[in-house]
C-alpha cells in the first residue's frame, strides 16, 4: 500500500500529554479537565494494572513521585491504590487529587468527546497480560464509538497482549531509538502506527514508516522550533506537555 493510500487518520493531529503535560498533576481527571479547558480534543495517558487487575492511570512502576504511597505500584490493590494522593506532590491546589482507572477517563472523553491515546505502561513481569486487559476493557469501553483509543507501547509484549484480545482496536509501536526491526515488528503487531521521540523522525525514517503503510507520531513536542520541523516531515501525531502554548486546532 503507498502512504497516500492509507486510511483517513480519525485523530487529532495535537495530543496533550498525560493530560495537560506539567501544568496539573499527570494522568489524573484534573490533568484532562485543564487539558480540555484549553481546547484540546486528544490526551495520552499511561496505564497499567493494579495487583487485582483494575487498569488505571500512573506512568511509574512505583509510587513515590507522584502520589503519597510508596512501592511497586502493581503490587497493590485497587482499594488501597484508590486511597492516595496523586496531586499534592504536583501543587497545594490539587492536594486529594485521586488516581483514576481506565473507565473513569473513559466516562470523561466519551462524555467530551475527546479522543484518547492509551499508553500500556506495564509493571515488569506483566507485559502481555496488561496488554490483553487494557484492550479488552478499551474495547468494551468504547464498543459504540466510532472512533477507538489508539493503543500503544513500547513493549512489544504488551502489543501482542491487546493484538490477542481486541485485534480490532488500532495499535503503535513506541520507540525512543530506531532499533533494527522496528518497522518488522510494528507490522507483524498489526500496528497503524509508530510514536516516534521526537529526534527520531527525518526525511528517511518517515518515508521507512510510510512505506510500511505506518502512520508516524512523536513526542514529547515542547518548542516551536520542533513542531515546525514535524510539521514539515508531514507527521500525524504531536505528543506535548505544552497546552498553553500551542493552538491544538492549528
Amino acid at each position: 500500500m503507498k502512504p497516500d493510500a492509507l486510511t483517513p487518520w480519525p485523530y487529532p493531529r495535537w495530543i496533550a500529554h498525560r493530560g495537560a503535560g506539567r501544568l496539573a498533576p499527570e494522568n489524573t481527571l484534573a490533568a484532562f479537565r485543564l487539558g480540555a479547558q484549553q481546547g484540546w480534543r486528544m490526551f495520552e495517558c499511561d496505564v497499567k494494572l493494579s495487583a487485582d487487575e483494575v487498569p488505571f492511570l500512573l506512568h511509574d512502576d512505583t509510587l513515590e513521585r507522584t502520589t503519597s504511597g510508596s512501592g511497586p505500584a502493581g503490587q497493590q490493590p485497587w482499594a488501597a491504590l484508590s486511597r492516595l494522593d496523586a496531586g499534592g506532590w504536583h501543587s497545594p491546589a490539587y492536594a486529594g487529587e485521586s488516581l483514576p482507572t481506565l473507565e473513569n477517563l473513559a466516562r470523561f472523553c466519551l462524555a467530551n468527546d475527546c479522543r484518547l491515546n492509551i499508553e500500556i505502561k506495564p509493571s515488569p513481569g506483566t507485559e502481555q497480560r496488561t496488554g490483553e486487559v487494557v484492550a479488552q476493557q478499551a474495547a468494551r469501553l468504547w464498543r459504540a464509538e466510532a472512533v477507538p483509543p489508539l493503543l500503544s507501547s513500547f513493549q512489544t509484549a504488551a502489543l501482542r497482549g491487546a493484538l490477542q484480545a481486541a485485534p480490532q482496536l488500532p495499535r503503535a509501536l513506541l520507540l525512543d531509538q530506531l532499533w533494527s526491526g522496528w518497522q518488522a515488528a510494528a507490522s507483524a503487531l498489526g500496528c497503524v502506527a509508530v510514536v516516534g521521540q521526537h529526534a527520531l523522525w527525518d526525511t528517511a525514517s518517515v518515508a521507512q514508516a510510510k512505506s510500511a503503510s505506518l502512520r508516524c507520531l512523536s513526542y514529547t513536542v515542547n518548542d516551536e522550533a520542533t513542531a515546525q520541523r514535524l510539521l514539515a516531515l508531514g507527521l500525524d501525531g504531536l505528543i506535548s506537555d505544552r497546552v498553553d502554548r500551542f493552538d491544538p486546532r492549528g
